[in-house]
């Protein structure tokens, strides 16, 4: 997977990105870990365009707490996530 990221907006509460390359299921993951952030006030995505490789990942946090650090947590929640997800289907598949 080749991903590029744009920033399209960012101010001290609110980050916009455009994603080249990550679909509804990177971005959907990526939302998820976003919402369980008491700190974030609203997280989405959307794809513009049915046809376009591109998604748009919006976050907007509350006080003092910066959306660039919320995206980063919530990646890094997303990262060990897949590895649980990695090491658990081995076992069972070892199991098979």
């Amino acid at each position: 997977m080749n991903l590029k990221i744009k920033t399209l907006k960012k101010t001290s509460n609110e980050l916009r990105i455009e994603v080249e390359g990550a679909g509804h299921t990177v971005c959907n993951l990526v939302q998820k870990r976003l919402l369980e952030d008491v700190s974030v006030d609203l997280a989405g995505y959307s794809v513009p365009h049915p046809m376009s490789s591109s998604s748009v990942i919006y976050v907007r946090t509350k006080g003092d707490v910066k959306p660039e650090k919320a995206l980063r947590e919530a990646v890094a929640k997303a990262r060990a996530l897949n590895k649980e997800f990695g090491r658990e289907l081995e076992k069972a598949l070892k199991k098979s």
